[in-house]
């Protein structure tokens, strides 16, 4: 990497991770795992299973569907000068 290179090693803050920190990784791992090991897990499943069958049920499930759609399909933006005239 050359000293032109805005991202060479020696001009990025060392604390600096980019999208892919793993720290932020670590610590979400390391508490996930820890609520797994003292959750209720059938206290969980219970409230769960109390909020579909109750008032909220149907907003839940057509919010399930939307997650399970995955993200909405944009049309990219048109290009400058290729628009209307």
């Amino acid at each position: 990497m050359t000293e032109s290179n805005p991202k060479s090693p020696a001009s990025t803050p060392a604390n600096v991770e980019g999208e892919g920190s793993y720290t932020a990784t670590h610590r979400y791992n390391e508490k996930l795992k820890k609520q797994l090991e003292s959750a209720d897990i059938e206290a969980l499943a219970e409230q769960a299973r109390k909020a579909l069958e109750g008032e909220e049920g149907e907003e839940l499930r057509e919010a399930e569907q939307r997650a399970k759609q995955g993200p909405p399909v944009r049309k990219p933006a048109p290009e400058p000068g290729h628009g209307k005239h």
